[in-house]
């Protein structure tokens, strides 16, 4: 039998029809192309099937040797580049099953008893999507103690909080950094939710409605490790369900938006505190670019690209749920268009996490061993700029609280006191106290305790807050957590 017989016999639909695909009608269908990153999943899928069926009967020992000896040679072709990926077989699933079944013969073509195509993608890709999530943990750890590692080093460096823009009051800029890792540490425990559900064998489901054959599918889930915490199978219960869901891919690619939306934040403060105006740090040049034009320029081209990027996978996640609002049950062709966004949301997300671990914690250099960060901070400039919004009128309204005013009132007095400043030109705390007095005679020299940037800082001892003895026990609780 030729190739091209053995190929169009791989069609299981051919013997129906009378005349052969157009080639136009090929090209729109297949997803070869794309869906080959999918065979390490689809042998994984098919071996745990093979063993199952020999276990239960259904295809003899030997036919499930046979099958293993020629899946271990297709992997070592796709490893080494060797396999003929076709485009005449459609996709990854007919590709793998045609190349098993030219080598074993018979027995190849018996591998299918009892699963469709249908169930057969929906493990895949939920067998492929696991591996990733745990990749991306992995990232979002090492991301973490990036940003852990800089809050260490700046606990007592002084940055202006905002609101609006506008300076609002001092905090630490290690406090800033660990919001970030806030952020980040909810994105890991998102993913770590999606597994969960991602982890639920499809196979078995067969097209639509179950099989007749007596497969055992709790066996199949737990050789693919697709069990919970107690180590029960976790089995797709309904077959229609089972093939047509994608609510784990949505759901993965809502949390991978939710995380670039994290670094998109993250990359705006960076962009602006790296600004001439700004000049709160400098970014590495090996994270930077230069103008074609403009000679001077040294351009954060890293965050802007993961800030656009960010529009990039939330567009993915609208694809997502479009694609499957209209879709009546159970699988229809639709579903061939779930994989692009999935893959390019996970490759995407993956390499804006590698880049920012680096960019934000630097790298060890190995000629000499030491530690060459990609983030220089300017800790002058950031207390200078603190310096300029009157931040510490907060510190003095809670100073005459604390004197017996009520806060409305003291907010009132401030207020006063801070349109003197302007009118100055020159800080609260350097008003002159009988200035001061005149506002409010509470008012003593221990104000100006009060009125400094630092006072201010450490005034903020309360759980979560920015004085630098709870940054400091905050940065231990992450560093334990994340060890």
């Amino acid at each position: 039998m030729s190739q091209n017989q053995l190929d169009k016999k791989s069609q299981a639909w051919s013997a129906l029809f009378s005349e052969p695909m157009s080639d136009l009608v090929k090209r729109y269908t297949a997803s070869v192309f794309f869906d080959k990153r999918l065979w390490q999943a689809d042998i994984m899928g098919s071996l745990a099937h093979a063993e199952m069926l020999a276990a239960q009967g259904i295809i003899s020992g030997q036919d499930r040797a046979d099958i293993e000896r020629g899946m271990a040679q297709i992997t070592q072709e796709i490893a080494s580049g060797a396999f003929e990926w076709k485009l005449d077989l459609e996709d990854v699933h007919l590709n793998i099953e045609a190349r098993l079944t030219q080598l074993i013969g018979d027995a190849g073509k018996r591998l299918h008893t009892g699963r469709s195509r249908n169930d057969q993608v929906a493990t895949d890709v939920r067998l492929w999507l696991r591996g990733e999530i745990d990749l991306i943990g992995e990232l979002l750890v090492e991301l973490q103690r990036a940003l852990l590692d800089v809050a260490a080093r700046h606990v007592d460096v002084i940055l202006p909080g905002f609101t609006h823009l506008q300076v609002a009051q001092p905090v630490s800029f290690g406090h800033h950094m660990l919001a970030y890792v806030e952020m980040f540490s909810r994105d890991a425990e998102r993913f770590t939710e999606v597994r969960r559900r991602t982890n639920r064998l499809p196979l078995g489901a067969a097209a639509l409605a179950g099989t007749s054959y007596p497969l055992d599918r709790k066996r199949v889930a737990r050789t693919l490790g697709m069990v919970d915490e107690a180590g029960i199978p976790c089995v797709c219960q309904n077959s229609l369900d089972a093939v047509s869901d994608r609510d784990f891919a949505i759901e993965f690619t809502a949390a991978a938006s939710l995380c670039m939306v994290h670094i998109s934040r993250l990359s705006e403060e960076l962009v602006l505190w790296m600004s001439q105006n700004f000049g709160f740090i400098k970014i590495a040049d090996r994270f930077t670019t230069g103008s074609s034009i403009m000679p001077q320029k040294k351009n954060p081209d890293v965050p802007e690209l993961a800030r656009g990027k960010t529009g990039r996978v939330v567009g993915h996640l609208m694809g997502l749920i479009t694609l499957m609002k209209g879709q009546p049950l159970a699988y229809n062709k639709d579903n061939q268009e779930d994989k692009e966004p999935l893959f390019d949301t996970v490759d995407t997300l993956k390499d804006t996490l590698r880049i920012f671990a680096e960019m934000i914690g630097g790298q060890t250099n190995p000629a000499t061993g030491a530690k060459e960060g990609g983030i220089t901070v300017n800790a002058q400039a950031m207390e200078q700029a603190a310096l300029k919004g009157y931040a510490t009128a907060t510190d003095l309204a809670d100073y005459l609280v604390k004197k017996g005013l009520p806060f409305r009132d003291a907010h009132e007095t401030v207020a006063h006191a801070v349109k003197a400043a302007v009118s100055h030109q020159v800080d609260l705390s350097e008003l002159p106290l009988k200035v001061l007095q005149e506002f409010n005679p509470k008012i003593e020299k221990d104000v100006f305790d009060v009125l400094s940037l630092r006072g201010s800082l450490h005034a903020r001892h309360v759980l979560g807050g920015t004085a630098p003895e709870q940054v400091r026990d905050q940065i231990a609780l992450h560093t334990h957590r994340l060890a």
